[in-house]
This record gives C-alpha cells, sequence and structure tokens, in this order.
C-alpha cells in the first residue's frame, strides 16, 4: 500500500500541474466586480488631482498672519468643489469649502470653527502650521502608480479605487468552465421522492454553488449509475471543459469506476492524502482536460474542493494566491488525535474559543453549516481544552 501524502505536499504537486489558461477580456467598470485583473492597472493621473480643502473654512498663507495675535484678512474670493480658483491675492484669504481645489498662493486652510467673519474680513488666529487641513495632488495615488497587481481578485472596494482614476474598461480572464459529475445509484435530485437506499444528491448543489462564486461558467453533466461505460461517457463530454470535477466513486469499492474511467480515458494519480475527512482524492487529466475526483460523503467534498481544487482553478483563471493565514485559538474542546492523518475539526469561535461541532463524521453536513472555521489537529496530537489550535476561517477560504 503506497503512503499517505501530507495536506501540504499534494497541494504543492497538484499546483505544480496549474498555470492560467484563461483569456483575457475587457468588461464595463460596473461588471468588473469579483473579476481577476488580467493586466496591471496604472494610474493615469494623481488622486486627488490637485492639493483640495479637508474641511469648510478659509485658504491662507502663513506668511500673512502675526505671530502673537489674531490676524483681520479681507476674503477676497469664494472657492466650491468643482471650480477652479484664482490665486490668492496677498494678504487676503479665500473662503473655502471641502474638497475645494486649494488656490495658488495659500499653504493653509483654517476650519471655520476656529475663525470668526465679519463682513468681508476674516478674524484669523495666529497658530495655523503650513499644510493644515490640506489634502496633497496624489495623496492617495500618484500619477503612473501600480495600483492593482495582475491577477488580483476585484472586490467591490477595489471597483471604487478603480473609479476613482478614471477607469471605465477593466481587462480581465474570461470565465473559466468546469464540468462536475457526481456518481452514485443511490443519488436522487431534490424535490424527488426518496426510494429504500437513496439519498439526495447534495454535492452537485454545494460544487455548482462554489463555482457560481467565482463566475465560473458549469457544464452539469448531473449524476451517473454505477456504471463505468456511462461514466466513461460523461466524463467525456466534459473534455470540453477547462477542468471535470466528479464526487464520489474514488475509493476501492467494487462499485467505484472513477479511477478505472479516468485511466481509460487519460491518466490518474490516485492520491491517497493523509488528511480527516477525504483521505481519497483522484487528481489527473482526461484527454487534456485537468481532472479532479473528490470523496463522495459531503463533508469530505466540501473541505477538499476548499483546499485542493479552489486554489487550483485560481490559478486556472489567472488569480494570485496566497497560501490562506491561520489563526492561534484556544481550543474549548477535547478530541483524540488520528494516529496517521491530520483531521479538519468543524469549529465556531464563541467568545474567542474553538468549539466543536458535537459529530465530526463527514456525512454530517449540517456542521459546515453551523461552522465558521476548520481547526487542524495533527496526526498523533491529541487536543484538550486550554490547547492552543490554528484554524483557517471559512471566510478567508470561500471567496
Amino acid at each position: 500500500m503506497s503512503e499517505l501524502l501530507t495536506v501540504d505536499d499534494a497541494i504543492a504537486a497538484i499546483l505544480a500541474t496549474a498555470s492560467t489558461v484563461a483569456k483575457l477580456e475587457h468588461v464595463q467598470l460596473d461588471d468588473a466586480s469579483q473579476r481577476i485583473l488580467a493586466a496591471d492597472i496604472i494610474a493615469a493621473i494623481n488622486v486627488p488631482p490637485a492639493d483640495n480643502s479637508a474641511m469648510d473654512g478659509y485658504a491662507i498663507n502663513t506668511q500673512d498672519l502675526s505671530s502673537t495675535e489674531t490676524t483681520r484678512l479681507p476674503i477676497s474670493q469664494r472657492i466650491t468643489a468643482g471650480t477652479p480658483p484664482v490665486t490668492l491675492a496677498k494678504k487676503t484669504a479665500a473662503r473655502i469649502f471641502t474638497g475645494a481645489e486649494i488656490p495658488q498662493g495659500a499653504n493653509a486652510v483654517v476650519m471655520q470653527e476656529r475663525c470668526e467673519q465679519q463682513g468681508d474680513i476674516l478674524i484669523c488666529p495666529s497658530d495655523i502650521a503650513v499644510g493644515n487641513n490640506i489634502r496633497k495632488q496624489g495623496q492617495d495615488i500618484q500619477q503612473h502608480a501600480t495600483v492593482l497587481k495582475k491577477g488580483h481578485y476585484c472586490q467591490p472596494q477595489d471597483i471604487g479605487l478603480l473609479a476613482s482614476i478614471g477607469i471605465a474598461q477593466v481587462p480581465v480572464y474570461r470565465p473559466l468552465t468546469v464540468a462536475i459529475l457526481s456518481t452514485g445509484s443511490e443519488l436522487v435530485e431534490p424535490g424527488q421522492p426518496l426510494a429504500a437506499g437513496q439519498i439526495y444528491n447534495s454535492n452537485r448543489f454545494l460544487l455548482k454553488s462554489f463555482l457560481k462564486r467565482q463566475h465560473i461558467n458549469i457544464i452539469d453533466l448531473k449524476s451517473v449509475e454505477d456504471s463505468l461505460g456511462a461514466t466513461e461517457h460523461l466524463l467525456t463530454q466534459g473534455m470540453q471543459a477547462d477542468c471535470i470535477i466528479s464526487t464520489g466513486g474514488v475509493s476501492v469499492g467494487d462499485e467505484d469506476y472513477i479511477k478505472q474511467a479516468v485511466k481509460n480515458l487519460g491518466e490518474l494519480n490516485l492520491w491517497r492524502i493523509a488528511m480527516k475527512p477525504g483521505k481519497p482524492l483522484a487528481f489527473g487529466n482526461i484527454g487534456n482536460t485537468p481532472f479532479f475526483g473528490l470523496p463522495g460523503n459531503p463533508v469530505s467534498a466540501f473541505t477538499t474542493f476548499l483546499l485542493f481544487v479552489q486554489p487550483f482553478l485560481q490559478t486556472l483563471q489567472g488569480q494570485r494566491i496566497e497560501k490562506p493565514r491561520q489563526y492561534r485559538l484556544t481550543a474549548d474542546f477535547t478530541m483524540k488525535a488520528n494516529p496517521i492523518r491530520q483531521e479538519y475539526i468543524r469549529i465556531k469561535i464563541i467568545d474567542d474559543k474553538a468549539v466543536a461541532f458535537s459529530n465530526q463524521s463527514s456525512g454530517v453536513l449540517s456542521s459546515t453549516s453551523w461552522a465558521d472555521g476548520l481547526a487542524i489537529m495533527q496526526a498523533k496530537q491529541d487536543i484538550s481544552i486550554g490547547d492552543t489550535v490554528n484554524v483557517l476561517l471559512l471566510s478567508d477560504l470561500i471567496p
């Protein structure tokens, strides 16, 4: 029997085969959220484009102020946001409003609460520093700076950032197309009555939801009964996709046909991984199309998709990925370690402590809805209340 691969070794081996296959396209700014940038974004302008006022007040030149007492300055102009100013006349002040451009000749803004206006005269205090309440040109973004890098996953705040530099069309990668297949004669679609020995197909909808969140096009091959010929037929239909993902049928039982079907159609590395849930994971290719065979147990499919499939797909789609951050928390549970496999414990963070779900079976899908993290329990290392555990947050793993 072959030795089990560690999770880290398996991830590294899978990602070593991945490279960007998605093509570039340009979309309108409104449509760029949750897309992957296909080029660096370079600012063509400064933001702000000119020095402007951080608040309502008066633009002055500090050299016109007395060093010991208040100074009376005539108000020579009124500047609103969007109105170009004229040069500030010497020994005068300009009424100015938030966001308005600073006139040439001014070097500070006095907030209106610190001043007194008597008719057209400003009475200004002496202790005003150069640059006071001025947002400098390019304070946020400087012209020619790289604002966002190729491979960046665009979030709503990024769309606002792109708008601030005048970008109307965004270079992004086209969405991938992924084929999914569920295996098992026992599977029934939701909405249909269950006969004895049947279960509803949860994995199909789990995978579709994951893929839709990433704007991935889906070829839904639905489910296939336990038959080698039928399995090969549907897997062949998925070869037009950028990747094929199946669930179930990757173990060593008499009715598990994925392994043989993939071998017949391409190449298979059936990796037995030292992890729980999710030891059996098939990875290879059908023709030239990458293939993942995930376990049929729903929690195993959930966990292996997040740890192995998702970073692979992100790489195919051109996204820059980083190893997910691990948070150190105090365990509020006791659990015996597996002697061989690293275990991912579904936990919820309560009062800054990791609380484990009561049933860690790989068939208890409700634990994934309840949980907000996965605590990593190393092989042979029991966890007791008060121990420190490393936790992956589901909010980090699920885009």
